[in-house]
Formats: structure tokens, sequence, C-alpha cells
């Protein structure tokens, strides 16, 4: 059925729109675009409504397209209605960046797999490949939207294919590292007395860092011994902070915490008090803590015990290896983490897994009473 905003709902349940851009200069006929595939009518509206803000008057105008002005008067728009605040703010900066200006000026429509592949070869020679995969998502993403708009037939990212992922070397803390590492802390002033709280914390939770600077004393049972995960620390500055929630349900968790990170817990809670009343766990003056202070207390910590170096994501890291060591099975590591699928977790830590091959052989023999029966002759 067709309603009078020309959105058309299709029998798979998803949404289609037909828009008229006017007439072709050349045979005089009229010109139609036809884009499909949306989930909700919204969506194809808001679709259909940038499709006819591009102010074209026929196919070769639209055609014509160029790069630069799409990203930033369609896609741009669009996209901020489809991420969380933070990573729009994040992907707004490379959309400024010097990488994407090599396509600013073409039509979008003349953008070939031949180009998006010189131009991977390129990035990759001036910047890490993290970045560089990053900077070709967005560019699919922009190429992919004009295909939704009916603007081009293909994306010549997919064809192509994106920056593989490469496999970061993961940096973590061993229970040797962290037994030094704790040994340099102290709880003679205030300052130390965070900055302990915050390590131990850290390698014994497996937390993000978001996660745990977003923690209130209200998430904090005592008693139960848990700590409830339902927020993540989006931290701008001193007045300008927020807690969305987690991306993914599985973050949503209730992590349950030892006896000694609970008895850590409660004498940063009353130290806290003597000095501020804050309803935020890891604060010195009242507000959250930002990630570059977790970030100095690991970097200074790392120097001070002569251990490796790591990042604040490296203490969840740690705690990983921790439980490994232990004998802790991937299920209850995923869920421990907040990780989406089995898949993640054992990608990331599979080969932190010692090699039980010869620990299983050995556990399979003798396991039949009965005599092995010789084999035929």
């Amino acid at each position: 059925m067709t309603t009078k905003d020309h959105i058309t709902k299709q029998a798979d349940g998803t949404f289609s729109f037909r828009v008229s851009l006017g007439t072709d200069k050349r045979t005089g006929k009229r010109i139609q675009k036809r884009a499909s595939g949306f989930k909700t009518k919204t969506e194809a509206k808001k679709a259909r409504l940038a499709m006819l803000a591009a102010g074209v008057t026929d196919d070769q105008d639209i055609k014509q397209t160029r790069f630069g002005p799409f990203m930033e008067d369609v896609f741009k728009p669009w996209y901020k209605t489809q991420v969380k605040p933070r990573t729009y703010r994040q992907r707004v900066n490379m959309m400024g960046s010097e990488h994407l200006k090599v396509f600013t000026e073409i039509a979008i429509d003349q953008i070939r797999p031949i180009d998006i592949q010189r131009w991977q070869v390129q990035i990759l020679k001036v910047c890490k490949q993290s970045y560089a995969r990053t900077v070709n998502i967005l560019i699919g993403q922009v190429l992919e939207r004009a295909k939704t708009l009916g603007i081009i037939s293909e994306n010549a990212v997919r064809i192509v294919g994106l920056i593989p992922k490469k496999k970061a070397k993961i940096k973590f803390w061993t229970r040797e590292d962290f037994q030094k590492v704790i040994a340099k802390t102290g709880t003679d002033t205030y300052e130390k007395y965070f900055e302990r709280t915050m390590l131990w914390f850290m390698f014994m939770s497996g937390l993000r860092s978001g996660e745990a600077r977003a923690l209130k004393w209200t998430d904090v049972d005592l008693e139960a011994k848990t700590v409830n995960i339902n927020k993540t620390m989006d931290y701008h500055n001193r007045n300008w902070f927020e807690t969305p929630e987690p991306k993914t349900a599985a973050s949503r968790r209730t992590v349950a915490l030892d006896d000694d990170t609970i008895a850590c817990l409660g004498a940063w809670q009353v130290e806290q008090a003597t000095m501020v009343q804050s309803e935020w766990v890891f604060s010195l003056n009242g507000i959250p803590c930002p990630d570059r202070r977790f970030l100095s207390i690991v970097s200074a910590y790392s120097t001070l015990a002569e251990v490796e170096r790591i990042t604040v994501h490296g203490l969840r890291h740690s705690h990983v290896s921790l439980l490994i060591s232990l004998g802790e099975n991937p299920l209850q590591i995923k869920e421990r983490l907040g990780h989406e699928d089995i898949e993640t977790t054992l990608g990331t830590y599979g080969h932190l897994y010692p090699n039980s091959n010869f620990e299983v052989a050995k556990k399979l023999n003798g396991i039949f009473s009965e005599e092995v029966p010789n084999e035929p002759k």
C-alpha cells in the first residue's frame, strides 16, 4: 500500500519509496528513482526527503553528486540519528581528515574499485592499520548510503573489501607483575589510597575503564559482594560528562567480587568520605575521574614496578589472563566480561589458553577397565 507521502510497505515488512526528480533534458522523459529495504517508514521518509533536498533536476545531476557535499549534507545528518553521540563526535572529526580529501570533489558515481584500492595502499604508508581501517569503514558507510538512496548502483568499498583488521599484541600484567605493582602502592595519602584502589579493582574485576568510572556507590553491594554494570562514562570535561547505557545487552551485567576486592572498596568508601561527599566510586573531588587519570596511574606504576607498560584496557586483559591461569572456562569469562558472543572472547584471548592436547590424552588413559582386544591377525 502506498501512502500519501509516497512510502510503500513491502510484503517482507520493509519500506520503499519512489521519487520524481524532474525531466531528462535529453529525452524529455520523466525521471523517477526508487529506493527500498528501509526497516521503518520514518527511515524511508527521511531518505526520500534527503534525496529531494539534493536539489537535482535530472538524472545527470544526481549522478554527479560529489562525495564531499553528499557526506556533509546528506550522510552526516542521517548518521547522527543512527549512532550514539560519542561515536558521532568521533566520526565527525574523522570526516574532516585529510585522508578523505582525495574523494571530496569526485562525483560519487565515479568512485571506482581501483580508486579505493589505490587509496588503501597510500593510507597504509602513512597511518596505522587500525586507523586506516576505520577510515575505510567510514568511506564504505557513505557509499552504502548513496547506494540506498539510489545515487549509485554499486559500493566500491564492498567490491574491494576493507583493509584487514590487524591482530594487535595483547599486553597485560601477569600475577607476578601485579604483585610488584601493588608493592609500590600505599595508603598513607588520599591520592595513593585512590591509586591503590583503582589498580586493585580493575585488575580483579576486568571492567572496562568507562564502566568503572561510571560506577556509583548505589551500584555497589558490599554485602552481596557485587557491582551492577548499567552504564558507561562519556567524559568531556569536569563540567560535561554523560553516562549512556552500555552498547550491548550483554554489557549490562552483575559482576561478583572476591572478598579482598570488597574489603578494598569498603576501605576506600570510608577514606573517600573523610575528604569529599561523592556518589561516584572513583572520584577524588566529587566528580567522575577522567580516563587520562586512570592512564597516568597505570603508566606511572608500570615504571615504578619495572613491569611492561600497558594501557588501562590492559588491566582488563590482565584479569582475563589471571582467570585463564586459574582454569576458568571461556563461557564464564565471556559472561564476566560482558561479551556479546563467545567468538569475541575466544578470538581475543584464545591464544592465552595453554596447549592442553597432551593433557586431554592423559585423561583418556585407562578410562576403560577392560583390556583392549588385540587387532585381528
